[in-house]
């Protein structure tokens, strides 16, 4: 297989797919976290008429998180498809032609080379059979989440096999899925774009973007009340 060989670039866009998706997830998941597990904002927000509108942000994020999690699992051929990806560095010829693309396979250093991309694919692969696999770890989260995607976020179905007890993902569920695809991207970013992608350096700018959003909004709101009680 030849380096510019259609199935290598198609892998490496749906890579690259990966990393803008999952960086709306990071953005969405940072900006969230402060609604769920600041006890301050919680407590400002208790005898506030602001803490409807505040719960329906949250809701939202927590909603477009799911989705921007879930489309990197899509199966169709067009979509990103982490199985796919997965299936593909199960394949030597794969590993080999990536191999290649960054050094001559004369040189010394594609031996090298080649077992550190296998050995990042050996990280990869059990990562995705954990949530695709029957016998997975994942499994019973991610078709939770794929059963609330398809029948309540992204369709709205009558009848559904998601219900309001015992049937739905747990933050903590929840949590464990987005790190394991922020492990995950990061692997295949530096496998098939060569490139050092940290998704936790782009957790700590929206985080910093939302610790000032979220402190502003409670100067806001306390300026509100201080000027309601005045009138």
């Amino acid at each position: 297989m030849k380096t510019d060989d259609p199935k290598i670039t198609k892998l490496q866009a749906k890579v690259t797919a990966a990393q803008e998706e999952f960086d709306l997830a990071v953005a969405f998941h940072e900006i969230w976290k402060p609604t769920a597990y600041d006890q301050d904002l919680h407590s400002r927000l208790g005898v506030s008429y602001a803490t409807q509108a505040f719960r329906v942000i949250r809701t939202a994020l927590r909603r477009e998180l799911i989705l921007a999690l879930i489309r990197l699992w899509d199966k169709d051929g067009r979509a990103i498809g982490m199985e796919c990806i997965a299936k593909a560095l199960g394949k030597k010829e794969v590993i080999d032609a990536l191999a290649l693309a960054r050094v001559d396979q004369s040189s010394e250093v594609f031996e090298a080379i080649r077992a550190d991309l296998s050995e990042k694919a050996d990280k990869a692969i059990p990562l995705v059979d954990k949530y695709i696999k029957d016998d997975g770890e994942g499994n019973a989260v991610y078709k939770k989440l794929r059963s609330l995607r398809n029948e309540r976020l992204a369709h709205r179905q009558v009848k559904t096999k998601v219900r309001a007890t015992g049937a739905t993902a747990t933050d903590e569920e929840i949590e464990e899925f987005y790190q394991d695809n922020s492990k995950l991207v990061h692997i295949l970013l530096g496998i098939f774009n060569a490139m050092a992608y940290d998704p936790e350096d782009t957790a700590r700018v929206f985080g910093f973007y939302a610790s000032h959003f979220w402190r502003r909004f409670q100067i806001a709101e306390v300026k509100h009340e201080s000027k309601s009680l005045t009138v």
